[in-house]
């Protein structure tokens, strides 16, 4: 049934003959790749391993059976364990996102709702700080515009792994499914009478590009500088020290005016950009073969949501797998983990079945 494992088992040990070698070790480039793709191949070799001995297992016990019917029930149970493993080994053959192990930028927007939205906006912003701190990943604001009651207009945040993952455990691999609008159902702090508004954010979530992955050229660029707005301290809102990119060939534009200097706000506002043009890259190279950066939308419109997040019953509701839990408080503190599970469940499922079909 898997015969085509047997070429990953080949590559799997040539990989870890190679890995042992230290003068592999002296391009840290090279055997950063190869260590990658022995740690995406190990799980794999191991399930298959185990599945292979259970079928050596089963074949054992039913010639034992022949003379002996107390091994009838060991065949029954090596067989129910293969079974487990064949859907276990199913799944971690179907191709993978290469992303997967990227580093994000991640953007919160307001939207509908005014300064409601603007609160919102930072709730998930700590929501989104709190999960990476939970899993040990460092976070970078490269930019913020904050509203006047304290919440957000928009803010950008880098998210970064502090080593290597395991596969499917990488920032994009768990936060790309937070692309969308998230809507909020809550009495707002604004609200005299006690009555529940809605309002909604966006999130866009981008894998982090490389300098090596996007070719950018100098004549393609119109950069403008303008004062700075919004609450800050010294050179802040003095000095033309904000930057916006505009990339002129495809319209895509970055702002950044969180920094102090010109230059650092550039770099910064670089970064937004590099991601931006890599993501629209992907996806028009992937437009016939994958929604899933259409899913992620552009408008922030209260009718096209991801997520609902009601405070007054605590629920949180993802529309797209149907999870639904009463623990928002708990969410909101960074306990994402069995939301983004579900929608990782999802995807893992339809390329399953897509698979399956072809």
């Amino acid at each position: 049934m898997f015969e085509a494992v047997e070429e990953l088992l080949v590559e799997h040990a040539d990989l870890e003959k190679r890995l042992a070698d230290p003068s592999v070790h002296a391009d840290q480039a090279n055997a950063r790749k190869l260590a990658k793709r022995y740690a995406e191949l190990t799980p794999i070799t191991r399930t298959y391993l185990a599945w292979r001995q259970a079928g050596e297992d089963i074949a054992a016990a039913r010639e034992l059976a022949v003379e002996d019917p107390d091994f009838i029930a060991e065949a029954k149970a090596s067989e129910a364990r293969q079974e487990e493993l064949t859907e276990e080994l199913r799944l971690l053959l179907v191709p993978r996102d290469p992303n997967d192990d990227k580093d994000v930028i991640l953007e919160v927007k307001a939207g509908e709702g005014g300064e409601e939205s603007a609160l919102f906006a930072g709730d998930l912003l700590r929501m989104y700080l709190r999960y990476a701190e939970r899993l040990g990943w460092k976070t970078e604001i490269i930019d913020a515009n904050e509203s006047d009651l304290g919440g957000y207009k928009d803010v950008s945040v880098a998210v970064k792994t502090k080593g290597s993952t395991e596969p499917g455990q990488g920032v994009w691999a768990r936060l790309k499914y937070e692309g969308g609008v998230h809507r909020v159902q809550r009495v707002p702090a604004t609200e005299s009478q006690g009555r529940i508004h809605t309002s909604a954010a966006g999130v866009l979530v981008t894998p982090e590009a490389e300098e090596v992955e996007v070719e950018i050229h100098a004549n393609d660029l119109r950069i403008d500088v303008y004062r700075s707005s919004g609450p800050g301290g010294q050179s802040v809102n003095t000095t033309d020290s904000a930057v916006r990119i505009t990339h002129l060939p495809t319209g895509i534009v970055a702002s950044c005016q969180n920094e102090k200097s010109q230059l650092q706000n550039k770099e910064q506002a670089m970064r937004i950009l590099r991601s931006r043009l890599l993501a629209a890259a992907q996806e028009e190279a992937e437009r016939e073969a994958s929604d899933a950066r259409r899913s992620q939308v552009r408008t922030v419109d209260r009718s096209e949501r991801i997520r609902t997040y009601n405070f007054p019953e605590n629920r949180i509701s993802d529309h797209r797998t149907g999870f639904k839990s009463y623990n928002l408080d708990q969410v909101l503190d960074g306990d994402l983990n069995a939301v983004i599970q579900s929608c990782v469940d999802a995807d893992a499922a339809a390329k399953l079945a897509a698979a399956q079909e072809n």
